[in-house]
């Protein structure tokens, strides 16, 4: 049986998300991390770090978003990874991009809203990335539904799911005319419309 440690209000969301597309039968288990859940005994035997999410494939266990998606991409329907070695490059670099350049800036400035603190040296850092590497994202969209190959791939769950953090730390992202064409048709596909009317 297949299960995800982690609601779909959380960054397990973008895991849900492929899972819905994949139409695979799971279950969802809620961790309070306001409880310590996160930091029992039984948790961190799954995920050491403490974090969400963490899939359990029957007795497999792994950890971390974009790895877990990668795992159920190649299991269920590999060519969400890309049908080509160019293309499978494609998608594990717009992944990378996402981590290493906007995850952490997003996350940052969602903190910061939620902790309620003033700006300070990080969240100045933060807006300066963000404000960098979002046109570069945007100029890769010119005249594009998909990320890579005209085709969807977990490049699209993952770098969009990233980019989402803009709705709630404040960024704005209206002036990015690529980026909200590409978010508005990824929100309608039928797998993400399902996922919102169950939340």
């Amino acid at each position: 049986m297949l299960k995800l440690y982690g609601t779909k209000r959380s960054s397990a969301y973008r895991c849900h998300w492929l899972i819905a597309e994949l139409g695979l039968a799971y279950e969802t288990v809620s961790v309070d991390f306001a409880a310590g859940e996160n930091k029992s005994e039984p948790f961190l035997k799954l995920n050491p770090n403490g974090k969400i999410p963490v899939m359990m494939d029957d007795d497999f266990v792994l950890f971390e978003s974009f790895a877990i998606n990668a795992y159920l991409a190649e299991k269920h329907q590999p060519a969400l990874l890309g049908s080509t070695l160019q293309e499978h490059g494609l998608v594990a670099q717009w992944n990378a991009w996402a981590l290493a350049n906007l995850a952490d800036p997003f996350m940052t400035l969602i903190l910061q809203g939620y902790r309620k603190t003033p700006d300070n040296d990080d969240t100045a850092a933060a807006r300066a990335a963000i404000d960098r590497f979002l046109p570069i994202l945007d100029a890769a969209l010119e005249g594009k539904e998909y990320l890579v190959a005209g085709t969807f791939t977990v490049a699209d769950i993952n770098v969009s799911s990233t980019v989402a953090g803009a709705e709630t730390s404040g960024v704005d992202v209206s002036t990015y005319a690529n980026i909200v064409r590409w978010m508005q048709g990824l929100n309608a596909r039928p797998a993400v419309l399902k996922l919102h009317a169950e939340a």
